[in-house]
This record gives structure tokens, C-alpha cells and sequence, in this order.
């Protein structure tokens, strides 16, 4: 969504009391937070791989640094939307679609807005993906191998498990994360590469060096 686009988004009388400050990148955002008492962060992204990765990477740190800040997220499309909610390593508190008509998703975001005061209470996805069709360590493993090249049978070698049960946490991977393609996947699984999981019960693995 452009900057014109985002003016028009604001301007129902619904965000008459909200102050918008606009940047066409991260880092004078980020310049900003050492003066500005920001109550949201909306990140509009495109639907290139490279900026869901920039996003995530924003979010993360904000949600560290800065974890007041309510975090929300305007996708492209639903495909887009089930990616960020699937690989954002910390807690969004909100996941529009810039394809809803204009009156709908003013409404979303006034109503997300209006619970800004309690952002860290806020277990409530809008994008409505219950915790349970996460992806499990498992899915996740498969994805970080198959980001470094490995093949199916390889992986499943290296997580002891036989073909047809990697084959079916793959497909359960795609169904998840929105993707037709092993290119979606690898996608995914690139994105998901700079985001460890912080889970005991991930299973471990080791990227053999060839001399």
C-alpha cells in the first residue's frame, strides 16, 4: 500500500484522535522510537520474499526492545497473511488484508487501535489461526533442512523417521503456510531460517562441511 493509500486508510473520521507518521523505511522508524511514544506499529508489506523477512525481522525487535508498541501487519492477500501469522517469531496483534473493501478494513484497524492499551493481554489473532495449526518442530526441522539443500530422503535420515512421514509433515507444512510449491516452501523455509526456534524438542541437526 502506498503512502497515498495509507492517507486515504486514515482518513475516516474513526482515526480523527490517532497522530500518523509515516516511513518508507526501517531504519528512520527506528530513529524515531528514541522520541516519538509510538501506541502502534502498522507495517504494510508487499508480497515480496525479502520484505516479509525485513518485517519480521522489525517486528521481532520491536517486540524486544520496545514491547508496548501494539503490532500489526497489512498483507497483500491471504497467502501472504497465513505466512507472516506462521513464521513471525513473536506476537502480532493483528493481520489485515489490504484486498478487503476500504470500509471493512477501517473498521479492523479502528477496533485493533481501540485495544492498544492492552496489547500484551491481546491473545487474540484477528487473522483468526488458532495456536494449534502452528508448525510443529518437526515442520519446522524439515524447512530449515530443506533450505540448506537436503532432499527428502536425507532428511529423513537425519530425523530418523521414514519417507512417508517427512513427505506427510511437508504437505502439513504447505497446508499451514499457504503454498502449492516447493518454491513456496523454500520461501518459507528461507524466511524461517533467521527465526530459531527456542524449543527444547526441536530436533537438532548438524550442516555436514565438504572438504
Amino acid at each position: 500500500m502506498s503512502a497515498m493509500g495509507l492517507k486515504h486508510l486514515f482518513a475516516s473520521p474513526a482515526f480523527k484522535g490517532y497522530e500518523v507518521h509515516l516511513f518508507s523505511n526501517i531504519a528512520s522508524f527506528q530513529s524515531s522510537l528514541n522520541f516519538v511514544p509510538y501506541a502502534s506499529l502498522i507495517y504494510s508489506l508487499s508480497d515480496e520474499r525479502e520484505e516479509r523477512r525485513n518485517c519480521l525481522v522489525c517486528i521481532k525487535e520491536i517486540s524486544a526492545t520496545h514491547g508496548a508498541i501494539q503490532r500489526i501487519v497489512l498483507a497483500s492477500d491471504a497467502s501472504e497473511a497465513s505466512l507472516i501469522n506462521q513464521l513471525s517469531p513473536s506476537r502480532l496483534h493483528g493481520v489485515l488484508l489490504k484486498s478487503a473493501p476500504l470500509a471493512d478494513l477501517q473498521e479492523q484497524l479502528s477496533k485493533l487501535l481501540s485495544e492498544n492499551r492492552r496489547v500484551n493481554d491481546c491473545h487474540n489473532n484477528h487473522w483468526n489461526i488458532h495456536r494449534g495449526r502452528l508448525l510443529s518442530p518437526t515442520e519446522r526441522a524439515i524447512l530449515q533442512f530443506m533450505s540448506c539443500g537436503f532432499s527428502i530422503p536425507e532428511i529423513a535420515i537425519r530425523l530418523d523417521r521414514n519417507i512417508k512421514t517427512i513427505r506427510a509433515h511437508k504437505f502439513n507444512a504447505m497446508l499451514k503456510l499457504g503454498v502449492r510449491s516447493d518454491v513456496g516452501l523454500l520461501h518459507a523455509a528461507d524466511i524461517l531460517t533467521h527465526f530459531p526456534v527456542p524449543d527444547h524438542r526441536a530436533p537438532r541437526f548438524i550442516v555436514p562441511h565438504f572438504s
